[in-house]
């Protein structure tokens, strides 16, 4: 076999979070002695990665005949997606992800934090928007609670930074112990100027939290911030289930991609004896996923130790990276990158017409 077949070969080999075969990703092959040399650039973040893929792709070319090793050369490329609407992307920001629930109390903030930080310990450039005005968490989660952002021309604010992610939040603004009596136009324009006010990085991702729910802040959000993709978090019972599929509803209809669900809480671990049960119910998560034709990125467990450490300001991907809770933030956060960059994301739903007869 010689390098022009490897590359072939490769190319064929179908990546797990692409869902889909690696084809032009596969960028050159070379033979040095025993090995082929491969050379892949993908397009979500690969930090943790080429173990993993090294091991696949020597199988299947095992498979096909090829005699010797395997080395991989692996980098990432990551690229702004393409946006709703006629909306055009941000201009520091490659990719606008919102982390959305039907209804509050399902983890989605613990969740987005830990999502965040999971892109960036991957190597990913990373914001994360906490765009939930009336009960902001980022400020306790990211361990950032009390401080204050500068604003070095009175008009701009420079984020917060915490565990190499940027942080902005209406916590760090205001008195947390003051209630925010707003109304929506209110609220849907501080986030506005939140997002558009705040002096990011050059960010491959940029997370939001958003607030929980589908009214009109929501909605105005969904329509007026470019948002390259939309996660839905939801529990497995079934009135959560329901509140979720109207989230999921509403970013289809304004043509987000949904690039899949998260089931949280999916089952409840105890701490004395690691006894994992179904407290919610089970499969719920996986059947609203096989009825909307979106992957089910994941599940997590109702577990103490991820509500203490978020509530300790050092959320799980940082407080534990090797144990198994921090694998699964991980995994979810490439297979949603993955999704993304393969582009196999779908928006809309068809357009339904009613007629008077």
């Amino acid at each position: 076999m010689n390098a022009n077949e490897l590359r072939a070969r490769a190319a064929a080999v179908v990546d797990p979070y692409l869902a889909q075969p690696l084809g032009a990703a596969v960028t050159g092959t070379e033979i040095v002695g025993p090995d082929a040399v491969i050379d892949i650039t993908l397009g979500f973040p690969s930090g943790g990665y080429e173990a993993a893929l090294t091991a696949q792709l020597a199988r299947e070319l095992a498979a096909a005949g090829w005699g010797g090793g395997v080395r991989l050369r692996l980098k990432s490329q990551i690229l702004a997606q393409a946006v709703q609407g006629n909306l055009k992307p941000l201009p520091t920001i490659r990719n606008v992800l919102a982390i959305a629930s039907g209804k509050g109390g399902v983890g989605k903030s613990t969740t987005a934090a830990n999502l965040a930080l999971a892109l960036s310990a991957q190597g990913a450039r990373v914001g994360l928007l906490d765009a939930d005005i009336y009960g902001p968490s980022q400020p306790l989660m990211m361990g950032l609670a009390g401080e204050r952002p500068n604003t070095p021309d009175g008009k701009q604010i420079d984020p917060l930074r915490a565990y190499g992610v940027e942080v902005m939040s209406i916590g760090f603004l205001i008195d947390p112990a003051q209630p925010m009596v707003w109304r929506g136009p209110m609220v849907t324009q501080a986030l506005v100027q939140l997002l558009g006010e705040t002096r990011w990085s050059e960010l491959d991702y940029l997370i939001v939290d958003m607030p929980p729910g589908t009214g009109d802040t929501q909605l105005t959000l969904a329509q007026r911030v470019p948002v390259s993709g939309a996660i839905i978090v939801t529990t497995p019972q079934d009135i959560a289930l329901a509140d979720a599929r109207k989230g999921l509803m509403m970013f289809r209809k304004v043509s987000v991609p949904v690039l899949g669900i998260i089931e949280n809480m999916a089952t409840h671990v105890c701490s004395k004896c690691g006894h994992e049960e179904h407290i919610f119910g089970a499969g719920g998560g996986e059947r609203m996923a096989a009825e909307y034709g979106i992957p089910l990125l994941g599940s997590l467990p109702l577990d103490i130790r991820i509500r203490e450490q978020a509530d300790g300001g050092r959320p799980t991907v940082v407080a534990e990276p090797e144990g198994r809770l921090a694998q699964a933030y991980l995994e979810i956060a490439r297979r949603a990158a993955g999704r993304l960059a393969s582009g196999t994301a779908t928006g809309a739903f068809p357009t339904l017409s009613v007629s008077d007869d």
